[in-house]
């Protein structure tokens, strides 16, 4: 089996939760399925609201579902299905869910995230994913406020032998990234990956060190960082939302990694969490392993959740 077909197989597994709360009822739906009525509309919106697909999301689709049934374009289960599966696709691709490369040096992709979201973790796996395409990977642990971040991204470095820039506990975050860049720069790598503080006290507290970090880094690296990642537990659901939100507040995050997608049942929460905030999901986290990685793509994510 290859690569890529073990990613596929791998996505199918992990959504094998939401298949049961999701397309298993859906597919009951659409097998006795004759007429949009009351009835199947409510059966519907009911399977997706219990995957977490949340209620904007769901008023839309239902929306768009009802427009289509009256212009005459679905008069049968399976152009149901089809239709249901293009508008998801739809919905995930239109920002793109391509890394944001930098033209020439390192890419520089900051990650943050709560506490206790599996941030560190995912760093791993992200680190796992980029040198296994080939690439140079150094990692920073610029979150000095807890000892064991930095001990566990030094242990991480370790294992996958990637190079990684650390100060003391109660460093400058800034300070860290100030030497990350240049090392980075220096040993010609292609991917610089910076580990920033879970939680600070406040949001204003929040935000000054964030931008502090992207200013540091933007000097030594033209158009740094290029990407900014936010790692969500996608077994929080619908506060997983509320998690995004504080963070879109206090930087510019241009993409998702979506951790923990094989233990929920609400896969749907992908759907909502994109509708909601317009931040296109770019990877997601599907086991424990620093293997257990993929690159969000829509069209393998909707045909997983309908395939048995």
């Amino acid at each position: 089996m290859g690569l890529f077909s073990g990613f596929v197989d791998k996505f199918r597994k992990g959504l094998e939760k939401t298949k049961q709360v999701f397309t298993a009822p859906l597919r009951k739906i659409f097998s006795f399925f004759r007429t949009l009525d009351e009835e199947t509309r409510t059966r519907i919106e009911e399977t997706l609201l219990g995957a977490d697909f949340g209620v904007e999301a769901t008023t839309q689709i239902m929306d768009s579902i009802t427009a289509a049934w009256k212009k005459g374009e679905i008069s049968s289960g399976d152009r149901l299905l089809e239709f249901l599966k293009a508008d998801l696709k739809r919905r995930l691709t239109d920002k793109g869910n391509d890394v944001l490369w930098a033209p020439a040096g390192p890419t520089v992709i900051l990650v943050c995230g709560v506490n206790g979201v599996g941030k560190t973790t995912s760093i791993a796996k992200l680190a796992r994913h980029f040198v296994r395409d080939g690439k140079k990977v150094i990692l920073c642990a610029s979150d000095t406020f807890r000892a064991a971040a930095v001990e566990q991204l030094s242990i991480w470095a370790e294992r996958l032998g990637v190079d990684i820039v650390k100060h003391k506990m109660g460093a400058d975050p800034a300070a860290v990234v100030f030497d990350a860049t240049d090392a980075a720069v220096a040993r010609k790598a292609d991917v610089l990956l910076i580990d920033t503080a879970g939680r600070l006290q406040t949001k204003e507290n929040l935000m000054k060190e964030l931008t502090k970090i992207r200013n540091v880094a933007a000097k030594k690296v033209p158009g740094a960082p290029h990407e900014v990642l936010l790692v969500l537990d996608a077994t929080t659901g619908q506060n997983a939302i509320s998690q995004a939100e504080h963070f879109k507040a206090a930087t510019s995050v241009t993409g998702l990694f979506l951790a923990k997608l094989d233990g929920t049942a609400k896969g749907g929460i992908v759907v909502a969490i994109k509708n909601k905030l317009d931040i296109p999901v770019k990877f997601v986290g599907l086991g424990e392993t620093p293997d257990d990685i993929a690159r969000f793509n829509a069209d393998e994510f909707v045909e997983a959740l309908f395939t048995d």
